[in-house]
């Protein structure tokens, strides 16, 4: 049996792991919208597991997971016991999503007494700061990349969607390449005017460890010296390292 069945609810989909107290060596994924309780039993058939981790972006489904696991379920919420501090003005509205990628972040990424910012791309991108004392202290919102293009085609008769790749030039000699260099060389762009502003406002900023996670990032951050590492699973290890720290 294994100690956790991690679960991350995004917007979109449902992110599922099956986890040790040291790592995860399983995943599965539901669309979110289709999360109920019968569909998670579904999709956690022929798992054997004893607590359930989760967090979720969508309040919506709460109801569904308390359901599904009434007993053995932990989910992450501003004022669960966690490995971190939050100096926060609204901790309550802080995404739990953000929180578990803070956990990861101060874990296994972030030189002790170091400050840390985590990249998460999905329907947005965020940009989460861990301070050098080890406290969640706030963050940046902005459109994800995925947003801006499709907005992009809904919102004009002639502009088409894309399927997202490196550009080949800077200058588009296509529709579709002027918008593929926006996407890429603009995203960028705005990645590192913001990662600039928080290492400024940030004691020890020019020593903030990086860390992406996320659908997108590998793609974005190709070749971007500003960030340290990639993660695609940063917010199931942060939920995996809760559920360790809430088990002493």
């Amino acid at each position: 049996m294994a100690d956790y069945l991690l679960i991350d609810v995004g917007n979109g989909r449902a992110k599922l792991g099956l986890a040790s107290a040291d790592a995860i060596f399983e995943h599965r994924d539901l669309p979110t919208a289709d999360l109920a309780p019968e569909s998670l039993h579904a999709a956690v058939l022929g798992w054997e597991f004893a607590r359930v981790i989760a967090c979720s972006v969508v309040p919506r489904v709460v109801p569904a997971l308390t359901e599904a696991f009434p007993e053995r379920l932990t989910l992450l919420r501003h004022d669960t016991p966690m490995p971190i501090g939050i100096r926060y003005p609204r901790p309550q509205s802080i995404g739990p999503d953000r929180l578990a990628n803070a956990i990861a972040l101060s874990a296994m990424h972030v030189t002790p007494g170091k400050p840390g910012i985590v990249l998460d791309f999905g329907t947005a991108v965020t940009f989460d700061v861990l301070s050098g004392d080890n406290c969640y202290i706030g963050g940046v919102i902005a459109p994800g990349l995925r947003l801006m293009t499709d907005y992009l085609h809904q919102r004009t008769a002639l502009l088409p969607q894309v399927e997202l790749r490196e550009p080949d030039t800077a200058i588009g000699q296509s529709t579709e390449g002027a918008i593929l260099a926006g996407a890429g060389f603009g995203y960028r762009g705005m990645i590192r005017g913001i990662l600039d502003a928080l290492r400024k406002e940030l004691p020890d900023g020019a020593e903030a460890r990086v860390v992406s996670t996320g659908g997108d990032a590998e793609w974005i951050v190709a070749g971007m010296s500003e960030i340290q590492a990639v993660d695609p699973d940063l917010t199931l290890h942060g939920l995996r390292l809760l559920g360790n720290w809430t088990r002493i």
